[in-house]
């Protein structure tokens, strides 16, 4: 099984939530314009000033996302 990287906006402040969630709208046009083989994108409230959105993509993937969408940071996906 190939090893899969969770790609990852911060977004803070009072409206963190919605702009992570319009933000979300945006990754899963992109999974669907670049036919990735993997679509798994969300959102996570971490608290009432911080939310996240993220995208999950295979590694092999993950360098032409990355320079694409530039996440603020990444992660290996468990």
């Amino acid at each position: 099984m190939p090893n899969k990287i969770k790609l990852i906006w911060d977004f803070r402040g009072p409206h963190a939530q919605g702009t992570a969630e319009h933000h979300r709208i945006h990754l899963e046009e992109f999974v669907i314009k670049e036919g990735l083989s993997i679509n798994d994108t969300g959102v996570e409230q971490i608290n009432d000033m911080l939310s996240i959105a993220y995208m999950i993509v295979e590694e092999k993937d993950m360098i032409p996302v990355r320079d694409a969408l530039r996440p603020h940071r990444g992660e290996v996906a468990e």
